[in-house]
């Protein structure tokens, strides 16, 4: 089920120094939503390494990133920490998988999201999405793409 063109499901997840995130908290501002499987899996951490590497296209004055998986905040402290990711890596762990299950990418036989991205406008609203299996990564060139045209 495609979320395009739909408000984006807010959510409130605990991130990785402990502190209650919101969606709604970024009302105003463009957002890549970034789910991955796995912290510490070689997969995500490259992943969300080039989203860290070009992070002036990530969070900025008028767009910022969120990483969601269902592990614990504290794996996402030393996670986001090892890593330096300065965005919020968010704990989708209980109850769990919720926020994933609300997005249409949890995958319940493997207790984790799929490989999702969705790009949200300023004003709440799902305008991009890429929802790729846990093996299959994504390019980060894209989401560049589509936050130049909102």
């Amino acid at each position: 089920m495609s979320l395009i063109g739909q408000p984006a499901p807010d959510f409130t997840l605990t991130n990785q120094f402990g502190s209650a995130v919101s969606l709604s908290d970024y009302k105003g501002k463009k957002v890549v939503l970034v789910f991955f499987p796995f912290a510490f899996s070689g997969l995500c951490s490259g992943e969300l390494c080039e989203i860290r590497d070009r992070i002036a296209s990530f969070s900025n004055d008028d767009t910022a990133t969120i990483a969601i998986s269902c592990d614990t905040k504290f794996a996402q402290a030393v996670f986001a920490e090892r890593d330096g990711y300065t965005f919020d890596v968010l704990s989708d762990h209980w109850p769990h998988g919720a926020t994933a299950e609300a997005y249409g990418v949890f995958n319940a036989d493997r207790g984790a999201a799929l490989r999702a991205t969705f790009i949200i406008d300023a004003e709440g609203i799902v305008r991009w999405e890429v929802r790729n299996a846990i093996p299959d990564t994504r390019d980060p060139a894209e989401y560049e793409k589509v936050l130049a045209t909102l």
